[in-house]
């Protein structure tokens, strides 16, 4: 087959598996690769360590395989339309990403499959890695450089008609495929992502400064929250959708249609006394099956304990809780306790 022909087989099976996009990109040197640099340099990473170490790798995917000709980018719709719920107790938010089945599996299966079918379909051998937001790769940017959708003012990867809640996925392989053209970017004169940002981690357009993001907060930064974000992390235990809530574009997204990531594991809302009070056995419960195992049980705790902060109205079994969490063996959740504490004049 010709490197056409090939592109074409990538395309059309990926799509019966049920990716919603798929493009081609050259997995040579990146062309944003001083931004990275200086994004590093700035301090932005916040503690995230594991994002200096192999930084050459990340701005050249060709090094991740011996022989690589070709990067192939899929992406998977995860948008989901969440009814309002009522209820009288405080409760804290979910980000939609992390609800359904563990994406890593899902993408990395799938992927599997396609390399899979490949193979019986090719009259030619060929080495493959697959990556799944694991690995020194700059996903968005390569999913950039594959036609996926441009890179949007928020940093997030953006498509005309699907919006931005996309999982991204990538072969990294030596059969020689036809790269794709880059998309425009159709952001526009909007700042509707930078305005909305709870806690302006969006710094200019295009530029995230991750050492303030809520996603960041609540996930990554394992150490206690620094005060002066408490107020503005508001009832986020997990995540912030913030800066995609607000995007015109999905606004008119289509909803998600694979079953494992639509399923509801992980509840929109959760009780913020549950989970200041999680356990053990609660933890694994929560966690089975999802990414939502990034966050250990006393972030979650930390995450419920300033929630609480921000709640109106606490009742008398909330304010207990909150209170002995002030005491916490734990020094995040003790200090976010704390702070939760004096801001609802406790």
């Amino acid at each position: 087959m010709t490197p056409i022909e090939k592109t074409s087989l990538v395309k059309d099976l990926a799509r019966k598996l049920g990716f919603d996009r798929v493009g081609i990109a050259h997995p040579g040197p990146s062309p944003i690769a001083m931004h990275y640099r200086q994004w590093l340099a700035h301090g932005y990473a916040g503690s995230m360590r594991y994002l200096h170490r192999n930084a050459e790798i990340r701005e050249n995917p060709a090094r991740l395989l011996a022989g690589a000709r070709s990067a192939i980018c899929v992406a998977l719709n995860y948008h989901r339309l969440d009814t309002p719920t009522s209820g009288t107790a405080a409760a804290g938010r979910v980000a939609q990403y992390v609800r359904g089945a563990d994406y890593h599996h899902v993408l990395r299966t799938m992927l599997a499959e396609l390399v899979d079918q490949l193979r019986r379909r090719l009259d030619e051998p060929f080495e493959q890695r697959v990556f799944v937001d694991t690995g020194p790769v700059l996903e968005r940017e390569l999913a950039a450089a594959a036609g996926l959708g441009w890179i949007g003012k928020n940093t997030m990867l953006l498509h005309e008609r699907l919006g931005s809640y996309l999982f991204l996925g990538e072969v990294i392989t030596t059969l020689e495929l036809e790269p794709d053209a880059p998309a425009s970017d159709h952001c526009g004169n909007c700042t509707r992502c930078l305005d909305a940002c709870p806690t302006r981690a969006l710094v200019a357009p295009y530029q995230l400064d991750a050492s303030r993001c809520i996603a960041y907060l609540t996930i990554e930064h394992r150490a206690e929250v620094p005060g002066q974000f408490h107020e503005q992390i508001g009832d986020w235990v997990y995540g912030c959708d913030v800066c995609q809530q607000v995007c015109p574009f999905n606004k008119r997204a289509p909803q998600a249609t694979h079953a494992e990531i639509t399923t509801d594991l992980v509840p929109a809302r959760l009780p913020l006394i549950d989970l200041l009070n999680l356990r053990s056995g609660g933890y694994r419960r929560l966690t089975k099956g999802t990414a939502a195992g990034r966050v250990s049980r006393n972030m979650w705790r930390r995450n419920a304990a300033i929630a609480l902060g921000n709640a109106k109205n606490l009742g008398t079994e909330e304010v207990e809780v909150l209170t002995e969490a002030c005491e916490d063996d734990d020094p995040a959740v003790r200090h976010a306790a704390r702070q939760a504490a004096k801001r609802s004049g406790l």
